[in-house]
Formats: structure tokens, sequence, C-alpha cells
């Protein structure tokens, strides 16, 4: 998948586990897991919100996109 979820990044950088951050969220360790693992399928804002709060970061250090190589791209007329 081309979405890359940085969370475990961002929290080994501010020395945080996975249960201090799921508590700080508002979600379980189970959940914040299939998030940080990028398993999860989509995210609401309000999640997404919380763990910016929590980890004091932007959106954009959290999801990143990146071209996924295999799929082959396609020319969209201008």
């Amino acid at each position: 998948m081309p979405i890359v979820v940085d969370i475990d990044v961002l929290m080994a950088k501010r020395k945080m586990s996975v249960a201090t951050l799921a508590d700080r969220v508002g979600i379980t360790p189970a959940n914040l897991a299939v998030l940080k693992n990028g398993r999860a399928k989509a995210v609401r804002f309000t999640t997404l919100e919380a763990l910016c709060d929590a980890l004091e970061c932007q959106p954009g250090e959290i999801l990143r996109w990146e071209p996924d190589t295999a799929a082959p791209t396609t020319n969209l007329p201008d």
C-alpha cells in the first residue's frame, strides 16, 4: 500500500510506549497496533487529531504517500 504510517518512528523519538499512546489517544492498544503496522483501512480525523496532540506532530509526520513501484502509472490528461 502506498500510504505509510510512521507512528512507530514518532513513538520512538518521544520514548512513548504503545500503552501510553493508546491511553492518551483513547483507543485500545490493539487498535493502535493496527494503525501502527499499516493494516488499517481508514482512520477517523478525530483519532488522527488525538494522535497529533499526543505525539505533538502534524498529520504529515504520521502519514505519508510512497508510490507503489509494482503498480503501473497512468498518464491522466492535463
